[in-house]
């Protein structure tokens, strides 16, 4: 069982969850306790840091000190509004060279 030290609460649902970095080097919020229905294998590594992993097919059982866990997302029930994506993504103003000046 995880220690309680790096808890935080949700800041929409006040849920308890601790910040995980995935093996992509991304943060990701997982719940607090472990869950036997999650899909995440998460440990803390050398430097304290918590690690998480999807368990996959081919990597589908827990190894070493991790533990089962849930993706917050999955349970928040107050998420965050997500940005909604541009109807027209990697587009920008044109710009004439020469045209553009400082403003008076």
């Amino acid at each position: 069982m995880p220690s309680d030290h790096n808890v935080v609460l949700c800041d929409g649902c006040r849920a308890r969850i601790r910040w995980a970095i995935t093996v992509n080097g991304r943060r990701q919020a997982v719940n607090a306790d472990p869950d036997p229905k999650g899909n995440l294998a998460c440990r803390t590594d050398h430097t304290g840091t918590l690690k998480v992993r999807v368990l996959t097919a081919e990597r589908d059982r827990l190894e070493g000190d991790e533990w089962q866990a849930m993706p917050h997302i999955a349970t928040c029930t107050s998420p965050r509004p997500r940005p909604r994506p541009s109807s027209r993504p990697g587009r920008r103003a044109a710009v004439r060279p020469g045209s553009w000046r400082w403003p008076r």
